[in-house]
């Protein structure tokens, strides 16, 4: 069963191709093309090197949040549209959940998407059992509370995601050599663990479809919170 899998949660935007669980090619990227101009390309030249059709792919998976609000758009229409076209299934997958299964690490897991405003989007997970489970919801949090939960935790602590780059060293004031930073390579959103998740649940995810998936956003966008504050006159 052959998956697609995209993430366009940050910059980097992400695309993998799984057959069972075999790695068929991962193609990432992070410039400053955006995601409209470079995600379907990507996808187009992964799959003419792996010598499939977009046509051949048995499930669409998709990032769906949180992260950028633009990119979380583009990435989730595309794949909507794909699975339109060819009446595929299609299964929205946590961002964080997908950076979390980047690592295999025996303590907790942290990942972390800059918010802005000293804020993250976070979770947290193990390892149980050769499943990964997650201990805290997704939500957005002040780094200092972050510091504060984590510090009444005794488990050592990996964390990752592009909010490691400007929060990373604020957890490390704190927690000391409890916390390890992944490395650059397992930092960044991967489109692969996104693919393999949709493959693990697409049977707990089947409520997705190309009607109904939406973006996971945990907050308004700027836009809105401008027009609210325009509408309520203030």
């Amino acid at each position: 069963m052959k998956v697609l899998g995209i993430d366009t949660s940050t910059m980097t935007a992400s695309c993998a191709v799984l057959d069972g669980d075999t790695l068929l090619g991962e193609y990432s990227i992070n410039q400053e093309l955006t995601h409209s101009e470079s995600l379907v390309p990507m996808i187009s030249e992964m799959l003419d090197n792996l010598k499939l059709h977009i046509s051949d792919i048995d499930i669409y998976g998709v990032a769906t949040g949180p992260g950028s609000f633009t990119g979380l758009r583009i990435g989730v229409a595309t794949m909507k549209a794909f699975a339109h076209i060819f009446d595929k299934p299609i299964v929205g997958v946590s961002t964080l959940e997908g950076l979390a299964l980047n690592l295999t690490h025996s303590g907790i897991i942290v990942p972390m998407i800059d918010a802005r405003r000293d804020r993250v989007y976070t979770g947290i997970y193990r390892w149980k059992q050769s499943r990964l489970e997650n201990i805290l919801e997704p939500c957005i949090m002040n780094i200092e509370r972050l510091s504060e939960i984590l510090d009444k935790n005794d488990d050592d602590i990996m964390i990752n995601g592009n909010g490691v780059r400007q929060y990373g060293d604020r957890l490390l004031e704190v927690l000391k050599s409890r916390v390890k930073i992944a490395p650059a390579g397992l930092r960044e959103c991967r489109a692969a663990s996104i693919a393999e998740l949709s493959l693990l649940n697409r049977d707990v995810y089947n409520r997705d479809d190309y009607y109904n998936l939406i973006p996971t956003y945990l907050k308004e966008s700027q836009a809105q919170v401008e027009f609210n504050r325009k509408e309520s006159g203030s």
